[in-house]
């Protein structure tokens, strides 16, 4: 089987890192992840990539004198090893159209809600705000606008009376951690085709 090099994007514990990574080593191999890239130095999920012998490097937006620069610089560091698919993992900070550009339909995020609803920040305590009964997961394409992107997969996770923000989060993240490694899959094994706004899956 043909396998891709992967970048994933982190800011913060990386856990969902965490669940690519175990996902890599159990499957068939059809998934390398070559590099990880934060934004802070100080990142945990750091840690995680260099225990698991995962290159990894820092770039850090103030220390360059524009957005388009650093991202210039991340960008070199995707083609250089020849990265077929970004997965955003936490990644605090917004692509612009001009790094989109370069890898159109190849970069991936995973929200903490069922889009479209409750995009941006804070997606759990909005649901609790809203009072829905069922919130959940979303794996997307990212396009430019803010988890506006086109849906690969979703996972419906009930809210309780007593939830708050932590309890609710915490069930999420379980999920997550199960279909963000599968949508990676599917991509890397050819499944996934983008018809508009429809991500169909082939079976072929």
């Amino acid at each position: 089987m043909i396998k891709i090099n992967i970048a994933v994007f982190i800011s913060g514990r990386g856990s969902n890192l965490q669940s690519i990574i175990d996902s890599t080593v159990e499957e068939d191999g059809s998934v390398n992840i070559s590099l990880v890239i934060s934004n802070r130095q100080d990142a945990y999920g750091l840690q995680r990539a260099s225990k698991a012998g995962i290159e990894y490097c820092v770039i850090k937006p103030a220390d360059f004198s524009s957005s388009q620069e650093y991202e210039v610089e991340m960008l070199s560091e995707l083609q250089k090893r020849d990265i077929e698919l970004v997965a955003l993992a936490g990644f605090m900070r917004l692509l612009s159209p001009y790094f989109l550009a370069e890898f159109p339909g190849k970069v991936m995020n995973i929200h903490p809600s069922l889009l479209p609803s409750f995009r941006g920040l804070d997606a759990q305590q909005q649901a609790l705000d809203y009072g829905v009964k069922v919130s959940g997961c979303t794996v997307h394409f990212v396009d430019e606008g803010m988890d506006t992107g086109p849906i690969i997969l979703q996972k419906a996770v009930s809210v309780y009376d007593d939830d708050n923000k932590e309890s609710l989060a915490a069930r999420i993240l379980k999920e997550e951690h199960k279909i963000y490694p599968a949508a990676i899959k599917l991509y890397a094994r050819g499944k996934l085709q983008l018809a508009g706004r429809k991500v169909i899956k082939k079976n072929q």
